[in-house]
């Protein structure tokens, strides 16, 4: 069985994140699965690792904030109402003060992302993302594995815009992230152009075939022109996969053939794109049918495994679990995790099963979410 100590995250734990208020994970692997009830907070964990990842980034904190549509309104000197990223919401308990510092990371303190978020945070989003008031003040800690300290305090002055410097801190981490929904175009294309005319064409190929078999031959990207229909109707096609299907004269759209399909080559080349570094899969049993879900993660534990690639997904289907867990038993060199989140009152606890307890979960099909 793999050593942990060849992944970004032996352990884990998060302090005062969002909706967690404390809570640890003992044991990680190069693939984790975690389970649990809609809302107990899974998806908090996949952001506590992006934010892990990025060591902390202002852009990124934003980014999140913004896609969540988690934004307020403030009045400003000129009494202006101006709408701004709602940092307030990142801190449990949505309390910003040095005593609420955010605390992610591996379970040794020495190697733990700090971030304190102090006073209001009034970020103007059409500026870049940069900060804009005197009253902002964002502090982060990071630590490497030999001990030494990379900080750096962030303040802005009145009248004065300061932009957020990332290489003043510990490289990040590679990290993707893919769902709940399917990928989309300009994504997997970027992805696609990263591993052209390489052997992981193939392979990425291949992941459909889980699906269809050998009926898929060949994918490509196109994009295609403007062109007019009946005089008036205009449409343009961005770039856009397309795929040849044995014994079919003409090439149809990827997305013609489902969202089975797209998911299963989306995450493919995700963990391309992730080597040697995180890829996080939210919802990761969406458009996969039960059938296939042990080969889809026995794909996901190989490819993982060879470019030392750390995941971490999310579900909340029994389907999925059972087709990890068989996926397990059949790449047993391969370090597999399953940790269910659950609550009692309002502390958050996770209940890890061992490599033996998912074999017997696989074998006798043992309900574990």
């Amino acid at each position: 069985m793999e050593e942990n100590h060849t992944l970004h995250l032996p352990d884990l734990h998060i302090s005062r994140f969002r909706g967690i208020d404390d809570v640890s994970i003992s044991r990680l692997g190069r693939v984790t699965l975690i389970a649990g009830k809609n809302g107990i907070g899974k998806t908090t964990v996949l952001d506590a690792v992006r934010v892990y990842a990025s060591r902390g980034s202002f852009g990124l904190m934003s980014e999140m904030l913004r896609t969540r549509e988690e934004v307020t309104v403030y009045i400003d000197e000129n009494g202006d109402e101006v709408l701004t990223h709602d940092f307030e919401s990142l801190p449990y308990g949505r309390v910003l003060s040095p005593e609420s510092a955010i605390s992610i990371g591996p379970r040794s303190e020495t190697e733990q992302l700090r971030i304190r978020l102090c006073n209001s945070q009034h970020i103007d989003m059409s500026s870049d993302d940069s900060p804009t008031t005197d009253d902002i003040l964002i502090e982060r800690e990071v630590y490497d594995k030999t001990d030494s300290t990379l900080s750096s305090k962030i303040t802005t002055q009145p009248r004065r815009r300061l932009r957020f410097q990332e290489s003043q801190f510990y490289p990040p981490i590679r990290c993707e992230s893919l769902g709940p929904g399917v990928i989309d175009n300009p994504t997997m294309a970027k992805f696609w152009d990263n591993i052209a005319l390489t052997d992981y064409e193939d392979r990425a190929v291949q992941a459909l075939q889980l699906i269809y078999g050998d009926k898929v031959e060949r994918l490509a990207f196109i994009g295609s022109e403007m062109r007019e229909m009946r005089g008036y109707l205009q449409f343009r096609y961005g770039l856009r996969a397309i795929v040849k299907m044995r014994e079919q004269d003409r090439p149809v759209p990827l997305r013609s053939l489902g969202d089975g399909a797209i998911r299963m080559f989306g995450v493919a080349l995700a963990l391309a794109n992730s080597q040697d570094g995180f890829l996080l899969i939210d919802e990761a049993e969406n458009g996969i049918h039960h059938s296939v879900q042990s080969d889809y993660w026995r794909m996901v534990l190989q490819t993982a495994q060879e470019y030392n690639v750390q995941v971490f997904a999310t579900t909340h289907s029994s389907d999925c679990i059972r087709g990890f867990a068989q996926a397990i038993v059949e790449t047993e060199s391969i370090d597999g995790a399953l940790v269910r989140l659950q609550r009692r009152g309002e502390h958050l606890r996770a209940v890890e099963y061992s490599h033996q307890e998912l074999q017997t979960a696989a074998k006798y099909g043992i309900e574990v979410r």
